[in-house]
């Protein structure tokens, strides 16, 4: 760091041109700014380019943000000097969260709007959150005892350009998306025990033979979920030849998921550590101009996840449906206590199926959308950080979808007075725990946020990993 900013240094000292360090930004990169203006240049693209709009970004995803910018900056590249990233550190650490609004990116140029509100923290300006409290920004250093940066030439440059934004939520999107995949084949099972059918599709010779890890994975899980089942063991010589494909295609369309989340994981994994910055300082000294902030290696593969996320929430819908459908089931109609008196929980399925839509409307990939800006100097943009928000806001439908099939799932399964797999009994007492048995129709409503709560926290997954050990 400290060898890249002697170069930024030696370079204006020369006098040539340098693209945001001695000249305007965008549309204005042909505009030369004077020496004694630099500094003005610097703390003016933190205020010009704070322009966001919406709720704030949750702490956590800031917090990443945070931590992510100080990364990129350290890997050296970016001619800024040592405090800098370290004064992201010492946010991080104090817990003073800068307010940023989630709308404004185009993720080209990097995370601009998001960024340049994180940023603004730094030197004494824009809303910071401190203690539970919002507040103006010089008040949270005040209070937190750190001083405000006073930006030198390309500094406020270097704090905007890049991915971190996108990468932020996307990085914690994706943890929370492998344990929904795990929670997917959780309620997959407690559907297959409480529909009567088959573990077999899940035979780790079938996967063999296809060779999808992502398939076999989710197999295996099946497989462990509901050994021990008596349910399983009570239909072994039924008529029913194959079940419906929202059953004996679980592991397959629940693999092509995880497949889809390996994809954005090699792409995150390599953003984390990259240097996003424009221009870089190279390692001979040149400064060069490029594009290392598009967001496209991300865009992509966050678009693919929305689409692949939406998949678990539409076969668990179909899955929902199965059990209660009285042109389907053994059981009473939608699981009603009393058929016609009651509806049991019918119109939970009307919900999921809704959520199920919705996520529909939100899978159009955004990266598929440029809109050129900055009088077409950036003419294909990668609206990353909207396919991140977006695939953000598909998972938490489809949380609430498999939260809707886990409630009726653990009804149909107590209704079958016979023991359920090793790995669900926990489940289904953890669920039993915040739900009783529907023994006549109640409100819904806070049975499904019920259930989304335990599945949100871990706890069920916690509940069936104890049982049967990690799954995959």
């Amino acid at each position: 760091m400290k060898a890249s900013r002697k170069s930024v240094e030696k370079h204006l000292a020369s006098g040539e041109a340098i693209y945001g360090v001695n000249t305007g930004f965008g549309k204005f990169a042909n505009t030369r700014i004077d020496a004694a203006q630099l500094r003005e240049l610097q703390m003016n693209l933190l205020r010009s380019h704070a322009a966001g709009v919406g709720e704030p970004l949750p702490e956590e995803v800031v917090r990443a943000m945070l931590l992510l910018r100080a990364n990129a900056l350290a890997v050296g590249a970016s001619g800024v000097r040592p405090e800098v990233a370290e004064l992201l550190l010492a946010l991080l650490n104090a817990g003073v969260h800068p307010v940023v609004p989630q709308v404004g990116s185009l993720g080209a140029s990097g995370d601009l709007a998001p960024l340049a509100h994180l940023a603004l923290v730094l030197i004494g300006e824009g809303e910071a959150n401190y203690k539970g409290k919002r507040m103006p920004g010089r008040e949270a250093l005040k209070r937190a005892r750190i001083k405000p940066l006073r930006l030198e030439a390309k500094e406020g440059l270097g704090l905007l350009n890049g991915t971190q934004a996108m990468a932020a939520v996307g990085c914690l999107l994706l943890e929370d998306a492998h344990d929904l995949c795990k929670l997917a084949d959780l309620a997959g099972a407690l559907s297959i025990d409480a529909t009567l059918s088959s573990r077999t599709p899940c035979d780790p010779e079938i996967h063999r033979l296809r060779g999808q890890p992502g398939a076999e994975a989710s197999a295996r899980n099946v497989l462990k979920l509901l050994a021990g089942s008596r349910i399983v063991e009570s239909h072994a010589h039924c008529a029913r030849v194959q079940d419906p494909y929202s059953l004996r295609c679980l592991p397959q369309v629940h693999g092509a998921t995880r497949t889809a989340l390996a994809h954005l994981e090699r792409a995150i994994s390599i953003e984390l550590n990259a240097a996003t910055d424009n221009p870089l300082v190279l390692r001979d000294g040149r400064i060069v101009s490029g594009g290392n902030f598009h967001g496209q290696p991300l865009a992509l593969p966050l678009d693919y996840v929305a689409l692949a996320l939406h998949e678990l929430g539409s076969i668990s819908e179909r899955r929902v449906d199965w059990i209660m459908n009285p042109n389907l089931t053994d059981l009473h109609a939608f699981l009603a206590p009393r058929e016609g008196l009651h509806s049991g929980y019918m119109i939970a399925q009307y919900t999921a199926a809704a959520l199920v839509n919705e996520n529909a409307t939100l899978i159009g990939p955004s990266s598929a959308h440029s809109i050129p800006v900055s009088g077409n100097q950036e003419d294909h943009v990668s609206m990353g950080m909207t396919s991140a928000r977006r695939a953000r806001a598909v998972l938490e439908h489809v949380r609430t979808v498999l939260a809707i099939e886990l409630l009726c799932a653990a009804q149909a399964v107590g209704l079958r007075k016979l023991k359920t797999g090793r790995g669900l009994l926990p489940v289904m007492k953890a669920i039993r725990v915040r739900v009783p048995p529907l023994d006549a129709d109640r409100v819904v409503a806070p049975e499904i946020e019920a259930v989304r709560e335990l599945a949100a926290s871990g706890e069920l997954l916690r509940a069936a990993e104890r049982a049967v050990g990690e799954l995959d």
